[in-house]
């Protein structure tokens, strides 16, 4: 049976607004792990910039007694080039960590605000929001 549009508008706001949350948890997740993770390429490539004489050129005293312009580039290039393996690293720890903690089973279906009698998930022993129905830890991606 549907709602009548008050009802359903403002289920719609509650549903909208629990998504929008799970999305930022998410958001905020991957930003964390992802600056961890790149923190390295962050700081060579940093340093590499700081001490190059045609980018920033710093009066600092490491830049003028350790780094020169070559070893400057070398810097750069060596952290553009290990970003590429810690980018990949950063997306599987996101990964594994959102599939364990079931973020993605927390986003809830709009139907839910245009009829009565939907139900919201229950917890089954699955992750924060304990939106797990139906889970089968025996199924693997690769199968």
């Amino acid at each position: 049976e549907q709602r009548n549009p008050w009802c359903c508008l403002a289920w719609t706001l509650v549903i909208g607004t629990m998504n929008s949350l799970v999305f930022l948890i998410n958001l905020l997740l991957m930003f964390v792990i992802f600056t961890i993770v790149l923190l390295p390429t962050i700081v060579v490539v940093y340093f590499g910039f700081q001490c190059h004489s045609q980018v920033l050129h710093s009066s600092a005293r490491y830049c003028k007694s350790i780094l020169d312009d070559n070893s400057s580039s070398a810097l750069i290039i060596l952290g553009f080039v290990i970003m590429s393996p810690l980018i990949v690293v950063a997306m599987a720890i996101y990964c594994s960590l959102a599939r364990r903690l079931r973020l993605f089973m927390c986003f809830q279906p709009y139907s839910l605000a245009v009829y009565k009698g939907g139900r919201w998930c229950r917890y089954e022993g699955g992750g924060p929001c304990g939106c797990a129905r139906g889970w089968n830890t025996q199924v693997k991606a690769w199968v």
